[in-house]
């Protein structure tokens, strides 16, 4: 997958560096959330909250894309104490579709295994669902960046896919725009 290098250097975060500059200290893991009020979003942000520390002491650094003011937003990454990450808001969706990240079909969206998953998340889990803030059609997806390079990425291909996030940033081993495949059969079980 190939983004223009100009799209990281517009991207910039709350803390005032660039994808462009974090990129070149250490990979980053970018992730494109969900609108809040999504289950899976919620999801996301409690599984990242779990491996922060983590991610720390391998010097990693999350950048999260989200749709809603930073005002709005602010509150939800309280919660999963991750104040103090890089976040980017994209409320026109610019970053989205430059990274590929389309809008979801129904069944991407309302299918069978989404719902399956909705009740394990939402209701098992305890992930809930509250109002929408941002477009409730976008899809979401995950990129691991090294020096303005998407070196590998995840597509979800339904919003309730479960990227494994600390194999992602960790595995030396992708090169330019590696697909993720494998960690979505693992997170299928």
């Amino acid at each position: 997958m190939k983004v223009p290098p100009i799209i990281f250097r517009q991207m910039k975060t709350d803390t005032g560096f660039t994808v462009s500059e974090l990129s070149k200290s250490n990979r980053i893991l970018l992730v494109f959330l969900r609108h809040f009020g999504c289950i899976f979003c919620r999801e996301a942000l409690d599984d990242l909250s779990k491996i922060k520390t983590q991610l720390e002491h391998q010097n990693q650094n999350v950048v999260f894309v989200h749709m809603a003011s930073p005002e709005k937003a602010s509150p939800y990454f309280s919660k999963y104490n991750l104040d103090t990450a890089h976040k980017i808001a994209d409320q026109d969706c610019t970053f989205y579709h430059a990274f590929g990240l389309m809008k979801g079909t129904f069944n991407q969206l309302f299918g069978f295994h989404s719902w399956l998953r909705g009740i394990e998340a939402g209701i098992i889990r305890g992930h809930g669902m509250s109002a929408q803030l941002g477009d409730g059609f976008q899809m979401p997806g995950v990129f691991v960046i090294e020096n303005d390079e998407v070196v590998s990425h995840f597509i979800h291909t339904k919003v309730s896919d479960k990227p494994d996030y600390l194999s992602m940033v960790l595995d030396r081993t992708t090169g330019p725009s590696t697909p993720m495949v494998k960690w979505r059969r693992m997170s299928a079980k």
